[in-house]
């Protein structure tokens, strides 16, 4: 596993940290932390065998964060030199100064142990910033060239996005940390139409973006990269079949739900769900609250006996995966949903200083800035729906079923602002008659409120069916801040659930 980029380790974060918070220090700061980061950015797009654009890009800059007079201050800078570190500071307690007098409960931060100059690096094999451009943009020519040689695919594109984000951070307490970690979305997409029936549609790559590096492209699968070969051979003839398809019959149906969609409804009805400054208002006037609040922790049933939701920062290749978090936290694991009932939630040192019932009065590691110039606010962990101990297979699960859809794949979704009632679509809907799968139906999406969803899921597939799945672009607060985050899931069944047909709903 590579080590920390010589290329990083060479900035003056140290001497700038010092400088900022020795400055803090002299002017009053209860708290002071400081930030450095370097996130570099690349994507490459090709369509129909050509290139279409690629886009680097980089963001260097470190932050002062500060609690002075019982308030947050906060400013960033991106001149290296000990005069701006200095300076930076001070704009922040005087930033904390102005909030004082508007702010009506002080700033307090849960305890934390002191981590003196540690490092963490992700669990990669090679860097894609150390894969020439040319290399890897002939990896997604060739994904479309071959995409296109079936008479179903009319056009096809492929994209890979990714990542390397270094941070050093150092507070007033003593603790220094210093952490790399690498992460990568690649994907396809073929698209044809049916021009006899009017029918346009397309079938993508159901590949999980993933904390790993470029051998997730070009690696074994038996050493954990994807299967490219197996899904470029299968996606055109799946995109043949929904293109034939029938339309799904509205109803109720039994679900069979693969991890390449469940994932999403974990994430916009859990993940969001329970964190927790949403289920304390504090982001009603953006992003929403949460049906899941406080008051209901212990007693909420949010899904039946067999739902165990895990939060970590822990699990290998995570996409919220990290060492320490940006309040210099290090990341656990905890339950969110035990048993089906409430039991947690996802915290940063703020809210676990207010609420010292949770997490034993300690934050979870859940704080996050996804630049230099953002202050760090609570953001989602690796949420996740643990498999259950014997291992049942997806095809047991189907078995159980005599009628109903097995759905694979994520599609578009819509949830109100406290995650509540939502309907997702997918990418293959299948149909399941007598135990036995059949062929494809279009047009399908699945409608519930959250606890009756989770509530109707009466088995889980074991560990053989667990998949990581997970998003790049988890976007909240003001301004706004984007996010990477995992979620891992078996395949689940699920009874009784409302199934509409989409192009009906459409016309009306």
């Amino acid at each position: 596993m590579p080590g920390l980029d010589p290329g990083f380790t060479s900035l003056p974060y140290r001497a700038l940290g010092d400088a900022a918070l020795q400055r803090a220090r002299d002017l009053g700061a209860t708290h002071a932390d400081f930030r450095f980061e370097r996130v570099r950015w690349q994507d490459i797009r090709v369509r129909d065998g050509a290139l279409q654009g690629t886009a680097d890009d980089q963001d260097l800059g470190f932050a002062v964060r500060v609690i002075h007079g019982g308030a947050w201050g906060f400013a960033s800078g991106v001149h290296l030199t000990l005069e701006e570190a200095a300076r930076v500071a001070e704009t922040a307690v005087e930033v904390a100064k102005v909030s004082s007098s508007l702010t009506t409960v002080p700033v307090e931060i849960a305890d934390e142990p002191v981590y003196d100059d540690v490092t963490w690096v992700s669990s990669y094999v090679q860097d894609p910033f150390q894969v020439s451009l040319h290399d890897k943009t002939a990896v997604l020519l060739d994904w479309t060239e071959r995409l296109r040689r079936h008479d179903a695919v009319q056009h096809a594109t492929a994209e890979v996005l990714q990542v390397h984000e270094n941070k050093y951070y150092a507070d007033l307490a003593g603790t220094r940390t210093t952490q790399q970690r690498v992460r990568l979305l690649p994907t396809f997409t073929a698209m044809g139409t049916d021009d006899r029936r009017g029918v346009f549609d397309d079938m993508a790559s159901i590949a999980p973006p993933a904390g790993r590096g470029w051998e997730y492209v070009v690696g074994s699968p038996a050493d954990g990269a994807w299967d490219w070969e197996a899904e470029l051979a299968e996606v055109p003839d799946l995109l043949a079949e929904k293109l034939a398809a029938p339309t799904v019959e509205a109803g109720t149906y039994d679900l069979v739900v693969h991890p390449s969609n469940l994932w999403l409804t974990i994430h916009e009805s859990i993940g969001h769900a329970t964190e927790l400054d949403r289920a304390l208002g504090y982001e009603a006037n953006y992003a929403g609250t949460s049906f899941a609040t406080i008051d209901q922790l212990g007693s909420l049933r949010y899904g039946s006996p067999v739902m165990h939701v895990t939060g970590d920062r822990m699990v290998e290749h995570g996409l919220a995966t990290i060492g320490y978090d940006d309040e210099g936290v290090a990341t656990q694991t905890w339950d969110i949903v035990k048993d089906g009932t409430l039991v947690g939630y996802q915290l940063d040192r703020p809210m676990a200083h207010l609420h010292p019932e949770l997490n034993d009065a300690r934050s979870n590691g859940c704080a996050y800035a996804d630049s230099p110039g953002h202050i760090p606010i609570q953001r989602m962990a690796n949420v996740s729906l643990q498999p259950g101990a014997d291992d049942v297979s997806t095809d047991d699960l189907i078995g159980r079923v005599e009628r109903g859809l097995y759905v694979v794949g994520d599609k578009s979704w819509s949830i109100d602002m406290q995650r509540f009632n939502f309907q997702f679509t997918g990418q293959r809907f299948y149909a399941i008659r007598d135990g036995e799968l059949g062929g494809q139906v279009r047009d399908a999406a699945y409608q519930a409120t959250t606890t009756d969803f989770w509530g109707s899921m009466e088995a889980v597939g074991g560990p053989s069916t667990w998949v990581l799945g997970g998003a790049f672009n988890c976007g909240k607060a003001q301004p706004g801040q984007v996010a990477s985050v995992s979620h891992g899931c078996p395949t689940a069944l699920f009874r009784g659930v409302r199934i509409l047909n989409t192009d009906d709903e459409g016309a009306h």
